[in-house]
């Protein structure tokens, strides 16, 4: 009885002379570069990440409380300057749009998901927590916002736009996927992202662990079709046929790889189009009989997102 009276006032004691937890730090903004009149940088720190996440941000100069696109990047997250800001027309596009488009800088390679384990080479990614929990809170604070979103990927991002808007029900009011693959857990999908992520020497098993284990399934788009109900979805790709969308210069070598890639997402939208059809989920599907992997191809897709999809969805233009 002793042992227990004196475990109990030890335990007791340690409470009391505890140090109070801390609150988690919050998402915030550290730091503004302002490029031109329509053109910033947001510096913003990301708990989940422990790291400080640059994000470019297009808005019309008239500013205003105007809706927001959470337009996600390629492959190398534009870490290496290869991205819509400097690849394509989107900055013109956007400059008299009324609308606030956000551009994170960062996440290569990581399909813009939360990674069941670090790796070792990439660290941490929690790309779904930012982007779902920590940066709409942060834009809506800093810019004044009318609280409806949307968001659209390229490429490797393409699928996890759709995937982004399945985890997080009511947030985005559209969702797009350009050129990319919303069919993850297809056994070709699941060898070409495993090859893409293992490729750069990291270990593709730490984001959504090996082929076949449940998070694939969880994070294919084409697998949740009905959780994209009222929520306004494009889908676009190409055959992979180089063709006049790609604009290649006279006497250029066609971009066999990237008309390779494109083949492959080619079939991963058709895949998915016959999931929303299944569904009875309204969606604008678009593939074309040209085009291949390019940011020319990539530049159209996105105005025939905006124009049929997101805007309408955000009540802008």
């Amino acid at each position: 009885m002793r042992l227990v009276f004196v475990i109990v006032v030890a335990v007791v004691a340690a409470l009391l002379g505890a140090p109070a937890a801390t609150a988690a730090e919050p998402a915030r903004v550290v730091g503004v570069r302002q490029l031109s009149p329509t053109h910033s940088v947001v510096d913003v720190y990301s708990p989940a990440m422990n790291r400080v996440v640059p994000n470019d941000v297009l808005r019309p100069a008239r500013g205003g409380s105007l809706p927001t696109l959470y337009l996600l990047n390629g492959a190398l997250g534009n870490e290496d300057g290869v991205g819509w800001i400097n690849n394509s027309g989107a900055p013109a596009f956007f400059a008299d749009k009324n609308v606030t488009v956000v551009l994170p800088i960062g996440g290569r390679l990581s399909f813009y998901t939360d990674w069941l384990a670090d790796d070792p080479i990439l660290g941490s990614n929690k790309w779904q927590t930012y982007l779902t929990q920590e940066l709409p809170g942060v834009m809506d604070q800093q810019f004044g916002s009318t609280r409806r979103n949307a968001v659209a990927g390229v490429s490797m991002s393409g699928g996890p736009a759709l995937d982004l808007a399945v985890q997080a029900p009511g947030l985005y009011r559209a969702a797009a996927s350009i050129s990319g693959c919303p069919a993850s857990s297809n056994p070709l999908a699941q060898a070409a992202i495993s090859i893409m992520i293992g490729g750069a020497l990291n270990n593709p098993f730490n984001m959504w662990g090996p082929p076949g284990a449940p998070a694939w399934a969880q994070h294919d788009p084409s697998l949740h079709a009905d959780r994209l109900r009222g929520t306004a979805v494009y889908a676009g790709s190409a055959s992979g046929v180089p063709g006049p969308v790609d604009r290649i210069p006279p006497g250029s070598i066609p971009p066999f790889g990237g008309a390779a890639v494109e083949a492959m997402v080619n079939t991963c939208t058709g895949i998915f189009a016959d999931a929303v059809r299944r569904a009875g989920v309204p969606a604008t599907i678009s593939m074309r009989g040209e085009g291949s992997h390019s940011w020319a191809l990539f530049e159209d897709q996105l105005k025939e997102a905006w124009g049929t999809t997101i805007a309408p969805a955000l009540g802008t233009r």
